[in-house]
């Protein structure tokens, strides 16, 4: 790790915290408390929002109980009114307030996750909480429970901030705040907790798996003291009408994960086309989206908010076949302008709402077809909802468990594992990036990403190859053959005829089984009479992981390297020892590359990175004072306790900075940055100079 080759030697010249002195802090029982805490307080969050959000819709709609209806009844300047009403609100409070509660909050929280530790600024809370109602309240097409998350993730992270806990564990109680805000706002407490293990941190480890467990029962029971305990959706009853029926389910997972793409690739391009648009100034973004979304919803008011009373519909099969149809490309089209133009909401309820409109769709047609074979729309709508959720989050667990949870309906089960599946693999086929990650990688960030366990497929024989290989010619004697085989410290010996062409190989094994018989063989036997002519040969381009495999197969110690046109052409030896070596050395370069270049990277998003322990690498531009002394001069270890570990130099003629790692003798120029390594206290006081 970066900070165990940077901390200074001897004692410690800035402060730290000593953990070993506060036991009670690394132990089960305080995450278990802090969870409970995490759990109330996502709990009440998820109650807070679900409030804001009707009080927001009686405001810009006069709605009461039925917000779709609300909308149909409004005039029509007040359907395209309302959204930009809505986004000229939100555009400033964000903007002004905290920008990172724009758009659809997950990313945001990952980001939080892998860059800062789990630090989230705690005004995000409340931010995020009032601009995520205002948009859905007056008609942005957005769902809630991207809002919930960051909500629930920023309260979490507050209260491992005034905690002082360590880094693995401010992540945790992010993940409890998480799982406890989506568990709230569904009813849905298994769901929560896997959502935020399978898709925030990926680590369904004990230490942190049952905290996040613990939040998230606690905020359903929150949630069902002061909202009810009734499934998110009321279902009919659902059945696998016959075996049959898992083909027309499996190729709904395909057409889902087709779906799911579409979103995904949508609601990028819009983000990154309205992101470069220059279109001054930038907090009046929302509003123009808002008018945008007000002219859709004039003939699709269905596209209005998070959608579920459509959702409804679709599930009682209320809905014509053409409208389910059109509301899918409305439905991505609106939700895109939406989180693009800057709202805030979240991407999970329109997930939904297109994959009941999907669902419904298909189901209606093959309804038509094969009666006798196959269930309503409502079934298909219901599957197909799970099937979008698995496809757009790469998450198909969650989307399985959560379907479940919204519905109650266990029979369906069977139909939709083979849905999600299917179609979790389909849009990974397409695209590798989830709805949340695709922004993140955009931006340099990379997520889950997992090295190839061989690493001697990243390497090739002609970075380790010998180009001086021991040879003789086929004429040589068999005295001759002996000379040169004692004499010589490798293992194989490679035979050339008169034009210098490879004809085979010799090693010391046979070579040895041959000399009980030298007397005979002395006068009789040459070279080329003792050659083994069939061993395999390689390339300069072959991965060192065919080259061990040939080299196990024929228990030899070395191949030849041949040329690619001329395969009697030899051009050098690969040895398994050399093989063996260059293992060792890729584990390692991969090992410290990941580390550092990882940290490096994101030292260029948020110029801190906390590496445990309390040491942090950081960014810093050279202060003044720094300016034409050298490393050795400026004794910046003895002086702040901290190491320089890389110099970025300023921009070049080519708007290029060179990293380099700097020696004793190293000057700092002027526009030089320094990348250093240290405790945060040490860190922070040269950041001030």
């Amino acid at each position: 790790m970066v900070a165990a080759g940077c901390r200074p030697e001897g004692p410690p010249l800035a402060e730290t915290v000593d953990e070993s002195k506060i036991p009670i802090r690394r132990g089960h029982v305080f995450m278990v408390a802090a969870a409970v805490v995490c759990g109330l307080g996502g709990g009440l969050g998820a109650v807070a929002l679900h409030n804001l959000i009707h009080l927001a819709q009686s405001v810009f709609f006069d709605a009461d109980h039925s917000f779709l209806e609300a909308v149909r009844a409004a005039p029509a300047w007040q359907r395209c009114l309302a959204p930009a009403a809505g986004g000229l609100l939100v555009g400033p409070l964000v903007y002004f307030l905290a920008r990172e509660a724009r758009g659809h909050g997950v990313p945001e929280v990952m980001k939080a996750i892998l860059l800062r530790g789990g630090a989230i600024r705690p005004r995000v809370v409340v931010v995020k909480a009032l601009s995520a109602a205002i948009t859905i309240g007056s008609g942005g097409s957005a769902g809630r429970e991207g809002p919930i998350v960051q909500i629930g993730a920023a309260l979490g992270s507050s209260l491992g901030q005034v905690l002082n806990v360590s880094t693995s564990q401010l992540r945790t109680l992010v993940g409890c705040g998480a799982a406890a805000g989506i568990a709230a706002a569904f009813n849905a407490p298994i769901a929560g907790a896997l959502f935020a293990v399978e898709v925030l941190l990926g680590d369904f480890g004990v230490p942190q798996f049952s905290p996040i467990v613990i939040a998230s029962v606690v905020a359903t029971i929150v949630s069902r003291l002061m909202l009810g305990d009734s499934p998110a959706f009321e279902v009919p009853g659902h059945e696998l009408v016959s075996p049959f029926e898992l083909l027309p389910y499996t190729v709904v997972g395909i057409v889902a994960g087709g779906v799911a793409f579409t979103f995904i690739r949508t609601l990028d391009r819009f983000e990154t086309y309205i992101d470069r648009a220059s279109v001054p100034p930038e907090y009046l973004k929302p509003a123009i989206g808002g008018v945008v979304v007000g002219i859709v919803g004039l003939w699709f008011p269905e596209i209005f908010g998070t959608g579920s009373e459509t959702i409804h519909a679709a599930l009682s099969g209320e809905l014509t076949t053409g409208l389910l149809g059109a509301l899918l490309f409305a439905k991505i089209f609106a939700t895109s302008v939406t989180l693009g133009s800057g709202g805030s909401g979240g991407v999970f309820a329109p997930s939904l709402f297109l994959g009941a409109m999907t669902g419904g769709f298909l189901g209606s047609l093959l309804h038509q077809w094969f009666p006798e074979y196959t269930a309503g729309s409502g079934a298909y709508a219901l599957v197909t909802m799970g099937a979008v959720v698995a496809a757009t989050t790469q998450a198909p667990i969650t989307a399985i468990i959560i379907i479940f949870e919204l519905t109650g309906d266990y029979l369906i089960i069977p139909p939709l594992m083979a849905a999600c599946v299917v179609s979790t693999l389909v849009a990974g086929r397409l695209d590798q990036n989830s709805i949340y990650t695709i922004k993140l990688r955009a931006e340099g960030i990379e997520i889950g990403k997992q090295n190839d366990p061989n690493v001697l497929r990243d390497v090739r024989v002609r970075e380790i190859v010998d180009r001086a290989p021991e040879t003789i010619l086929a004429s040589a004697s068999f005295a001759e053959v002996l000379d040169v085989v004692l004499a010589s410290h490798h293992d194989e010996v490679f035979v050339l005829d008169a034009d210098e062409s490879m004809i085979g190989a010799l090693s010391m094994q046979e070579i040895r089984r041959l000399i009980v018989e030298s007397d005979a063989l002395r006068l009789i036997a040459v070279a080329g009479d003792l050659v083994d002519r069939h061993r395999p040969t390689v390339r300069m381009n072959d991965n060192l992981d065919v080259v061990m495999q040939l080299l196990n197969h024929a228990d030899i110690d070395g191949l030849a390297v041949v040329d690619d046109s001329d395969p009697r052409k030899l051009l050098g030896i690969v040895r398994q020892r050399d093989v063996n070596h260059a293992r060792q050395q890729a584990l390692l370069e991969r090992d410290l590359a990941g580390s550092m270049s990882s940290t490096v990277n994101i030292l260029g998003q948020v110029r801190q990175v906390d590496v445990g322990d309390g040491y942090v690498v950081q960014e810093i531009p050279a202060p003044h004072s720094f300016l034409g002394q050298t490393i050795r001069q400026l004794a910046l270890r003895p002086r702040f306790g901290v190491q320089v570990i890389f110099v970025r130099s300023r921009q070049d003629e080519t708007g290029n900075r060179r990293l380099d790692v700097p020696h004793p003798d190293t000057e700092i120029r002027e526009g030089d940055t320094l990348i250093i390594a240290g405790t945060k206290q040490a860190a922070d006081d040269l950041q001030h100079l």
